[in-house]
């Protein structure tokens, strides 16, 4: 699974993007085999309709690859699309899901509504390395993100991000306010919150 820098310009004054996802491949499996299956078929399909008697042995192989073609765009490549518009993102600030095209839809989460986050994954979601994420927000209902790559540590991210820790069960070093990783032998006097007290003003 391959990924694209957040655009900046979407991003407000000093907010940093700490994690960008697209959901993970899993939701691609049966798209492909049915890209797989579309392909094979209209092989077979033309193959078999060009020995017939005229006209249907040129009809018949177009008529094929028609219908191979449609079967491609609605089970393969509109799965593909819809996968690789949307986007997870965990920033300094909030929350960020984007999705769509054609109707593109959003929801943002500040970081200071979030209530609570947890995550979920059965035996299949832990072979593949994802899972379900749950976000509780301060009023409103939990919103459940699925198919969500490296659940665990997308989970760990927000939970630091919403508790101003930078220690925690993936990474003991500390970061400063700009994201960026520091050795901890080198930085005695760092203060875990002092960037998130300096985003919000505090002294």
């Amino acid at each position: 699974m391959f990924e694209v820098a957040y655009p900046d310009s979407l991003l407000s004054d000093g907010e940093q993007v700490v994690a960008h996802k697209h959901p993970h491949f899993k939701m691609l499996i049966f798209p492909v085999f049915a890209l797989v299956v579309a392909v094979a078929a209209g092989i077979v399909a033309g193959l078999w309709a060009a020995g017939l008697e005229p006209p249907w042995d040129t009809v018949g192989p177009i008529a094929a690859t028609a219908a191979a073609g449609l079967l491609v765009i609605w089970l393969f490549l509109t799965p593909f699309v819809r996968w690789r518009t949307t986007h997870f993102v965990v920033t300094t600030d909030r929350v960020i899901v984007r999705e769509g095209v054609i109707k593109r839809t959003g929801i943002d989460i500040p970081m200071g509504r979030i209530h609570s986050v947890r995550f979920e994954h059965g035996l299949v979601d832990r072979i593949f390395g994802c899972g379900t994420l749950i976000i509780e927000s301060a009023s409103d209902e939990p919103l459940t993100f699925d198919d969500i790559p490296q659940v665990e540590r997308m989970h760990t991210y927000i939970y630091r991000q919403v508790n101003d820790n930078p220690y925690d069960d993936f990474d003991a070093r500390p970061y400063d306010p700009a994201g960026n990783y520091q050795d901890y032998q080198d930085h005695q006097d760092y203060r875990p919150d002092a960037g998130r007290r300096e985003r919000h003003g505090r002294a």
